[in-house]
């Protein structure tokens, strides 16, 4: 007399738990309009901060501002210190324009070495908030196609996925992509945020070695009534190392290319 009635709770058990679960999923926050905040909000400031910020973050501005923001150093370090990694923070994660000028006041104000770390810090941390922000947003939407497609853009998909930690450091080392792309397309790709962020902190160590570099000599150039030489950047010791540094970064692409080729 029992076996009927535990078979009907039991079917009916069955037949619940699909939707329970299904509700439990349907009522996370990234199912909502909410996760695209973050990314438009950054959108955004970018706007505002290109067509308002332009004349301010500016060299002229660093050199009119040198004498005030030393005797600050001079008396206040570590709040400097606090004040200009939270400054650049803001400026990268807002894709705000004067990261270059930035990079050269941390050369200026703390010299190569602190200058080289306090940059590359803020840096990473800033470059981190758009992707976190891109990948809760779109990036989840956009991973999700990519997971489910097939033919060319899936071979694209695993071929990234094969070869991630170098593609990510060819898009730090390679001076033509810019900053924000670099930060940008890893997310929306569905990388992993940890490989992501360690080539972002590691990637960018060469450039802000030379950027930091060019501001340690800012003091001078200032005296002399000029303008600083960003074409340095462009010198062949300064890009044969990068251009090095890129070929040691695609090579593992380029092996795996050749063992591919034989086993087929």
């Amino acid at each position: 007399m029992c076996g009927p009635k535990a078979s009907h709770v039991g079917a009916r058990m069955k037949r619940t738990k699909p939707d329970t679960v299904m509700s439990d999923t349907t009522q996370t926050p990234r199912s909502g309009p909410a996760r695209h905040i973050p990314l438009l909000v950054i959108l955004v400031v970018a706007a505002v901060g290109f067509f308002t910020l332009g004349d301010y973050l500016t060299f002229e501005t660093l050199r009119d501002n040198r004498e005030a923001l030393l005797a600050w150093r001079d008396a206040n370090y570590l709040a400097m210190v606090a004040a200009f990694i939270g400054i650049y923070i803001v400026i990268v994660a807002f894709s705000l324009p004067g990261a270059a000028v930035a990079s050269m006041t941390g050369g200026f104000l703390f010299g190569l070495f602190a200058g080289t770390v306090f940059n590359v810090v803020a840096a990473t941390i800033g470059a981190s908030a758009i992707f976190l922000a891109a990948r809760w947003g779109l990036g989840e939407s956009l991973t999700a196609r990519l997971e489910s497609s097939e033919g060319t853009v899936k071979k694209l998909k695993d071929g990234l996925r094969e070869n991630e930690i170098s593609v990510l450091f060819l898009l730090r080392l390679v001076p033509v992509v810019p900053f924000f792309v670099a930060n940008l397309v890893p997310a929306l790709v569905g990388v992993k945020f940890r490989n992501f962020l360690i080539t972002t902190a590691l990637g960018i160590i060469p450039g802000g070695i030379v950027y930091t570099w060019i501001g340690v000599g800012l003091g001078g150039v200032f005296d002399r009534g000029e303008t600083p030489d960003v074409s340095l950047l462009w010198e062949p010791f300064v890009m044969g190392p990068i251009i090095g540094l890129c070929v040691l970064a695609a090579l593992p692409i380029f092996i795996k290319s050749l063992r591919g080729r034989k086993d087929t």
